[in-house]
């Protein structure tokens, strides 16, 4: 990956950011497009890679904390091992990291049907079945700008679309039936009204 020499102490460094949930107004916006590849929007990356692993997470666009821009990162494939220590507290090991970083993606060539249960940051505690393409070719900028283009199949195709969907305003639930879509929203944003103490 190009980045891993900028990225290796992401999992040590950064700045927790705030992940927004469903409805927040900033999810439903289409994102602009990045035209200033400078040390600003590094830090962002390192500080969105952070908050993802934190969380944890393999995908975080970054709407999702409040930027209406058309970045996202992602890693499909780190480990997160729980560890008990002595005292009975518990820490938890990251390892096999590979970061991605997608900057202005436009996604082509998109093949075949998949039904895969996903979730979401910014929906917390749901997962529902949603029906993506199985393959797709992703054309997109890295962090110094420089154009790359790769075919995705599986889990990183269907990530890939997870996140190009934050950037278009789209959240996973308004892939689902309207009649799905409408329960899962009332029942989210019942459960979380209870959380808040109203």
């Amino acid at each position: 990956m190009e980045n891993s020499n900028f990225l290796e102490n992401y999992k040590l460094e950064g700045n927790l950011l705030e992940i927004l949930t469903y409805p927040a107004p900033v999810l439903k916006k289409v994102a602009e497009p990045v035209t200033e590849f400078n040390d600003d929007l590094r830090a962002l990356c390192k500080d969105m890679f952070y908050t993802m692993y934190d969380a944890p997470g393999i995908g975080l666009a970054a709407p999702q904390v409040g930027k209406s821009i058309r970045l996202f990162v992602m890693d499909i494939d780190f480990d997160r091992e729980e560890i008990t220590k002595a005292d009975d507290s518990v820490e938890y090991e990251l390892s096999n990291f590979n970061p991605m970083v997608f900057i202005n993606p436009e996604i082509s060539n998109k093949e075949g049907e998949v039904l895969y249960e996903e979730g979401c940051l910014s929906v917390p505690g749901i997962f529902e079945e949603v029906k993506r393409f199985e393959t797709i070719t992703i054309t997109y900028q890295d962090m110094y700008g420089e154009k790359h283009t790769i075919e995705a199949d599986e889990l990183l195709s269907i990530c890939l679309q997870h996140e190009n969907d934050h950037l278009d305003g789209i959240v996973f639930l308004e892939r689902l039936s309207m009649l799905k879509q409408n329960l899962l929203k009332k029942k989210f944003l019942k459960k979380k009204k209870k959380n808040k103490g109203f």
